[in-house]
């Protein structure tokens, strides 16, 4: 469909067309140098020790879990208001989950509250998801961790760009996986990042990325190694120059694009005040010390709208609303795995949730646009 206006759109241009010619132009596309780039830049924007670039966030996520020792026996806590990835990568590794509220409607991340209500003497981590790219209350759930020596690893696929107290999202916890999926702050179509301060866990991530091989076919090209090893049960989970490349490009757009995001979000939020919606994050200033990285721009319905019809006429209108995210403990494959789950706050605010556009190519007059289709669409 040839929306009004989409969902989502990409902020690409000559850098990107570029980026891409130059790797082309090297002729070696599989992982090497402009990998090991993207790479320490990333590292350098988050003021992580160690960035890992992989295929998407979802392996990212399961190579986490995995290099924590997570496994059959083992539970980990996560919310059910988040993509499904995120309760994926923990039954990849045999382990369980055990789902957590959120805070409310006003704020959409994982309760610690509910977190500490779901551990059990299984319970080896935590996965937090910053939420829309607005930070998790890291603080509570660290002191959380602590107290009963539980791995926090950051979902941090909306979050790339955003901070608290200073401090990148997805560096709070022992790992941070980040998403390079087209909708993304940073797009590479896929891709993803790993990042960490534990030298010995960011080795053991890099083995794992690549078969488990104690050498990678760039070390080889460059002459640097003959042979290998396989040291342990690893993955295909390389990311290609290509996608580092396109990565490089976005990686410098990344500032300027989220500081318009905020500001579409204020506008927004300015134009939908006062007619009955939720607006979660509205008052985001409780984080005084939070940049978020605006990812998404979430509602919540009024009672008695009808979420469907509502959708509906926002389509007919050329304007494309997504919903994030249906709770993951409600999917057939989760309540047959997981008879008898509720979360009666998560289901009630997803039950009302649309996602309405947010990119930063966005045009101030298409903000308007939307919020008008709102506002007709709320009053019937």
């Amino acid at each position: 469909m040839n929306w009004r206006v989409p969902l989502a759109d990409l902020d690409y241009g000559p850098e990107e067309e570029e980026a891409v010619q130059n790797v082309l132009r090297g002729r070696w596309l599989t992982m090497g140098t402009v990998t090991q780039t993207f790479e320490e830049q990333f590292a350098e924007m988050t003021g992580a020790k160690h960035a890992i670039a992989v295929s998407n966030a979802t392996v990212a996520l399961h190579l986490a879990c995995v290099a924590r020792g997570i496994g059959p026996g083992d539970e980990v806590i996560v919310p059910s208001l988040t993509f499904v990835a995120t309760a994926n990568a923990v039954l990849y590794t045999g382990a369980d989950v055990r789902f957590a509220e959120v805070l409310g409607p006003e704020t959409l991340t994982i309760s610690p509250k509910a977190i500490e209500q779901q551990i059990t003497p299984a319970t080896k981590a935590i996965i937090v998801m910053h939420y829309a790219g607005y930070p998790c209350q890291m603080k509570a759930i660290l002191e959380i961790a602590r107290k009963h020596g539980l791995t926090v690893i950051e979902d941090a696929a909306h979050a790339s760009g955003a901070s608290l107290e200073g401090k990148a999202l997805g560096t709070w916890g022992d790992i941070g996986c980040f998403s390079f999926f087209s909708n993304k702050n940073l797009s590479t179509g896929e891709g993803g990042m790993l990042v960490t301060d534990w030298d010995d866990l960011a080795e053991h991530v890099r083995t794992l990325r690549s078969h488990g091989m104690t050498s990678l076919t760039w070390d080889r090209h460059q002459g640097h190694a003959f042979s290998y090893d396989v040291t342990a049960l690893g993955y295909n989970y390389r990311i290609d120059e290509i996608r580092s490349a396109l990565g490089l490009a976005q990686l410098a757009k990344l500032p300027a694009n989220n500081l318009r995001r905020a500001q579409l979000t204020e506008q927004y939020w300015s134009g939908l005040e006062g007619i009955g919606i939720g607006l979660p994050f509205r008052d985001w200033a409780d984080f005084p010390a939070a940049v978020p990285a605006f990812h998404i721009f979430p509602i919540l319905l009024p009672d008695g709208v009808d979420r469907n019809k509502f959708m509906e006429h926002m389509r007919e209108n050329g304007i494309q609303t997504s919903i994030h995210y249906p709770p993951v403990h409600q999917f057939s494959f989760y309540q047959k795995k997981y008879p008898g789950v509720t979360q009666v706050l998560t289901e009630k605010i997803a039950s009302c949730e649309v996602t309405l556009p947010l990119y930063p190519t966005m045009k101030d007059e298409a903000v308007v646009w939307v919020i008008d289709a709102v506002r007709r669409g709320i009053q019937g």
